[in-house]
């Protein structure tokens, strides 16, 4: 085997692998991922439009230091969601050690990689106005309700910890 097939067989092998343990969450992330990688894009964009409709005013345009601190925070909403993963997994393994089985396996983990992936998309949307890209009002409305939702779900039928 080439090493180039050998290394596609690995990638494909450890794919397979994560999102068979990830399930749902999975596609999540990799969705949450590419919306990132649009936010820094598009922000980066927009930033370049602003220095060209206002080049005399500095507090306009990308900056460096804006970007890194946007990278930065980007690998935090990870740590976030490893946080939130881990939380899921004590408290099934937890529930299991009790003789209690919990019919889903990934509830904190994926709503809060679902809350980032909601914020990322508004945050695409608005550097696509800031762009001058027309953006239909309701799409950015329908997602911040969305989001809002998100951030008020409950665990219903489910007892408090």
């Amino acid at each position: 085997m080439k090493p180039i097939e050998m290394t596609q067989v690995l990638i494909s092998g450890a794919l397979a692998y994560i999102s068979a343990k990830l399930g749902l969450l999975f596609p999540v992330l990799l969705l949450l991922m590419g919306m990132m990688a649009a936010d820094y894009v598009t922000g980066m964009m927009a930033g370049k439009v602003e220095a060209v409709d206002h080049p005399e005013d500095p507090a306009y345009g990308w900056n460096s230091k804006k970007g890194v601190k946007g990278i930065i925070k980007k690998v935090g909403y990870l740590c976030v969601i490893a946080v939130a993963m881990a939380a899921d997994y004590v408290i099934v393994n937890m529930a299991s050690s009790l003789g209690y089985e919990m019919p889903e396996t990934a509830v904190f983990g994926l709503m809060v990689t679902v809350w980032y992936l909601l914020n990322e998309m508004l945050s695409v949307i608005e550097n696509a106005g800031r762009m001058g890209a027309p953006v239909p009002a309701w799409l950015a409305k329908y997602i911040a309700v969305l989001k809002h939702k998100v951030e008020k779900t409950e665990m219903k039928g489910r007892d408090e910890i």
